[in-house]
């Protein structure tokens, strides 16, 4: 399977980080074939810019997709699953992740009356959260992004969407012990869903 891997992270010194090397080391053991855009990596610009606005906003199919955006779309259109990996901040993911949706979903391509985009066999999100799941605002906040990014920005773009949430990953505030417990754990998920994609 060719995978097209989303990662958006500032630091590659993060829990984050670690989960998206042991998905990739699935993926590698299994003998599928990924590309990456690592958005902080190649400093993606997540900011419309007038006239990406004027072809959004008025269907104006005349005016041109920037490059970096045809290039995203190249990467989409040779794979065959999508994975996000990303922390949440603030019940979302981060900024630059939303910029990468708000301009790589063109009308046209993503949507319109006969968008391009090719339909994914798999779209696969993995978000980390310092939060306890077992908490019930924490239950709701995993809704509410599910009903974001799967329900509004995957829709009916692949055939299976599923959405992982690893938690009590902070560090400090008494959850230092919890964090080390969930970690091999929930590296060990990342690795199998890699090599189960």
């Amino acid at each position: 399977m060719n995978v097209f891997v989303v990662y958006c992270h500032p630091s590659h010194e993060s829990f984050t980080y670690n989960v998206m090397r042991n998905f990739l080391k699935g993926l590698d053991d299994a003998g599928h074939t990924y590309v990456i855009s690592d958005l902080y990596a190649m400093n993606f610009n997540p900011v419309f810019s007038e006239n990406e606005y004027m072809r959004e906003a008025f269907y104006r199919t005349d005016l041109d997709i920037p490059d970096d955006i045809k290039k995203e779309h190249e990467k989409i259109m040779k794979s065959d699953a999508i994975v996000f990996i990303y922390p949440v901040f603030w019940t979302d993911a981060p900024a630059l992740l939303g910029g990468w949706f708000q301009r790589v979903w063109t009308y046209g391509f993503a949507y319109g009356p006969s968008p391009e985009i090719k339909v994914f066999d798999k779209a696969l999100f993995f978000a980390t959260i310092g939060g306890d799941l077992k908490e019930e605002i924490r239950q709701k906040q995993v809704e509410a992004m599910k009903t974001i990014m799967i329900g509004d920005r995957m829709n009916n773009r692949a055939a299976s969407c599923e959405m992982i949430v690893f938690d009590e990953m902070t560090r400090g505030y008494g959850n230092d012990d919890r964090r080390r417990v969930n970690t091999d754990k929930f590296l060990k998920e990342a690795y199998d869903k890699g090599y189960n994609i």
